[in-house]
């Protein structure tokens, strides 16, 4: 990854002050400001106030009128929901937020947490499977975690049924992390809310989703990346060949991470995915000691000063009829199917101090999709 590309996609300083900190809320949570629009429009206007200023203008060039950003009412209910359930909001940036997760491409600007948010600073591995786990997938979870957890790992996932469940479970005494696809404090499935209770008190509970959301099917892909991206590797048990365990698995290789599967029965359709996995170079995985063999050296984390010495790149500027011809292009070049951002910079051969500006308002104005990895689609 380059510097410009990095430059346009995280912010220069985290925030400082308690103003600031709303104010990336307020921004982050506006409408259409995803977390790519959210970096570029912080790297645009230096700070989330001059970007919440300059937003409705931004939408209003990009063709969408009446804009209007996050209410502050908005803003104070989502504070008073997390100062009930004694959540703590960590930026990217700061020294709470996990320095694994700080190195993705698309790190989420914001996290809320409950529970004991030292486990951010351990090494973790991700543990995820099959949520209608059989008994043998669930036994494997818990001994894997168990293990892993008394060999200073802590083991992270994402709260649902079967698989991940087992997990948190046995790797409570030790520490875990849930990862949310909804808001931090609204707990899915009902039936591990004994469990989500537990891990908040035991170990930690996060998520980058307003307080209060109910998980949606299009918050889980999202949550995933968090769960790859706090992780040195990533273990799949039981997966079949279509699950959000394999969008897991492909998340960690995008992101630089060890993808390690269990094997499995051919005639189970439960291990198709881990099999598969497996069969393209995934490392097999018996045992606690497999993972730890596997694991590669260390990466160095981000340092958050660091990001002081990288400029933002100056704003291009075009006239209406270059801007709207470059949109179309962009449009041209895009379908359902997603695309790598780099991928469509190269094919237009264009900067992407150019390119990245016109994605932000191709994305307010609804007609790009945001997937995670870097990738992008037409709006459907």
């Amino acid at each position: 990854m380059t510097e410009e590309s990095f430059s346009s996609t995280h912010p220069p300083l985290p925030p400082t002050t308690e103003e600031d900190r709303y104010s990336w809320l307020r921004l982050l949570r506006s409408r259409r400001v995803g977390v790519t629009t959210f970096y570029r429009l912080l790297s645009e206007h230096g700070t989330a106030q001059n970007a919440l200023a300059a937003l409705p203008e931004v939408a209003r060039a990009a063709g969408v009128d009446g804009y209007e950003i996050c209410p502050a009412g908005v803003i104070d209910g989502e504070l008073r929901a997390a100062r009930a359930v004694k959540a703590q909001l960590l930026c990217l940036g700061s020294p709470d937020y996990p320095p694994e997760l700080a190195t993705i491409e698309d790190a989420p600007p914001l996290l809320w947490a409950i529970g004991d948010i030292s486990l951010l600073h351990q090494p973790a591995i991700g543990m995820v499977g099959a949520r209608n786990a059989s008994s043998l997938g669930t036994r494997m979870a818990r001994a894997l975690a168990r293990d892993l957890g008394e060999e200073g790992f802590v083991v992270a996932s994402g709260l649902a049924r079967g698989i991940d469940a087992a997990a948190h479970l046995a790797a409570l005494p030790t520490g875990t992390i849930a990862v949310m696809a909804g808001g931090v404090d609204a707990i899915y499935p009902p039936e591990n809310a004994a469990l989500a209770h537990d891990i908040a008190a035991k170990g930690l509970r996060i998520s980058e989703q307003p307080m209060g959301q109910t998980p949606m099917s299009r918050h889980f892909p999202p949550r995933n990346r968090i769960i790859s991206g706090l992780s040195r590797a990533v273990v799949v048990i039981e997966a079949a060949m279509k699950s959000g365990s394999l969008i897991t698995a492909r998340d960690a290789l995008d992101q630089g991470r060890d993808v390690l599967a269990v094997p499995g029965h051919p005639f189970d359709a439960r291990a198709a995915g881990c099999n598969m996995l497996i069969r393209d170079g995934a490392t097999l995985v018996r045992n606690a000691e497999d993972v730890l063999n596997a694991l590669s050296p260390r990466r160095a984390p981000i340092q958050a000063d660091l990001l002081d010495d990288i400029p933002p790149p100056p704003p291009e500027r075009r006239s209406l009829r270059e801007t709207a011809a470059l949109h179309s292009q962009i449009l041209d070049r895009l379908g359902p199917a997603p695309l790598a951002e780099d991928q469509l910079i190269r094919d237009l051969a264009l900067g992407p101090n150019i390119v990245a500006p016109a994605l932000v308002d191709l994305e307010i104005d609804g007609k790009i999709e945001r997937h995670s990895g870097g990738l992008l689609a037409r709006a459907r």
